[in-house]
């Protein structure tokens, strides 16, 4: 069994233990499921403004996801700690500066902290959060290991965490079900291009991510005319979300080495807030689109300080 670094990381100023805590939780990340749950509600509700009815539901709902996005990542990294070792031995849990211990307990905090919250907003959506739960924690012990399985359990993930935001209006959840295959399709798409991330990828892959991407921006567009009077304010979302991830995806699919797939990986990942940004405009137009845009800068400011893969 390989060994963790040699570090005592009772050592660590307040500060560095912070920052090793944050690292695990890939903060970037959290915001753009933070984006999850704002399409979700908008979806449900409509405008999201400071005196919304469900304002109080709103905010528990963003904590939720806090805690079940943080978690899952945290228990990503406990699952994966003798792969980082070898491949990311920089990483808080190989380096020694957050110990296992320390993980396990700040990822089962963060994750029981996350059903906690989803339960005093409904009972349904007590329920989407442990789903959600379960789904991440199934996907960092067994699923990601498995080729055919783990593209569409982390895309369950996230489909489950923008019906957790759909949830906050339970008598519209069932109406809108089917919402959550947008986020599935294209979080597999990019968990089938990230299998490359080390040590290099495949040429077929990278085109099955590419027609995956290419289902999603073809159901945003025509959700667009469904759902909103006024489409034209929507298409500027969806140019800019088409424009943002394809340039480099096609990048890694012709080239599939390490560095231009994790490029890819990382600009699909942040890019979610403009996924999601074009399905709230979709619904409820160019207001709520930007009410979620508005999470971009603050994602891509994180991710210049934080790992996103």
């Amino acid at each position: 069994m390989v060994q963790i670094q040699s570090f005592n990381s009772s050592s660590l100023t307040y500060k560095a233990r912070l920052l090793a805590y944050l690292q695990l939780m890939r903060p970037a990340n959290i915001v753009t499921a933070w984006a999850d749950i704002l399409a979700g509600a908008t979806v449900a509700g409509g405008l999201i403004i400071p005196n919304h009815p469900n304002g109080s539901s709103l905010i528990l709902l963003l904590i939720a996801t806090t805690g079940l996005y943080g978690g899952g990542i945290v228990f990503n990294d406990v699952f994966d700690v003798e792969i980082d070792i070898q491949e990311r031995p920089e990483r808080p849990i190989p380096s020694g500066r957050v110990s296992l211990a320390e993980a396990i307990i700040l990822g089962s905090f963060l994750l029981i902290g996350g059903i906690f919250a989803s339960s005093l907003v409904s009972q349904l959506s007590f329920f989407v959060a442990l789903g959600v739960a379960l789904a991440a924690l199934l996907y960092d012990r067994w699923g990601k290991h498995h080729p055919l399985i783990s593209p569409l359990n982390m895309g369950l993930c996230r489909g489950g965490n923008l019906l957790l935001g759909v949830s906050i209006v339970p008598e519209l959840f069932l109406k809108n079900w089917y919402l959550a295959l947008i986020p599935l399709v294209y979080i597999a798409a990019i968990t089938a291009m990230a299998r490359g991330e080390v040590s290099g990828g495949k040429r077929a892959i990278g085109g099955l991510a590419l027609a995956m991407l290419a289902v999603v921006l073809g159901s945003l567009l025509g959700l667009s005319f469904d759902h909103s009077q006024q489409w034209f304010y929507t298409l500027p979302f969806w140019l800019l979300f088409a424009t943002r991830v394809l340039p480099s995806w096609i990048k890694a699919t012709l080239s599939p080495e390490p560095q231009l797939i994790r490029a890819a990986v990382k600009a699909g990942v942040i890019s979610l807030i403009l996924l999601n940004a074009t399905l709230a405009a979709s619904f409820a137009g160019l207001i709520n689109g930007l009410i979620v845009l508005i999470l971009l800068p603050l994602s891509l400011l994180l991710a210049r300080r934080f790992a996103v893969t």
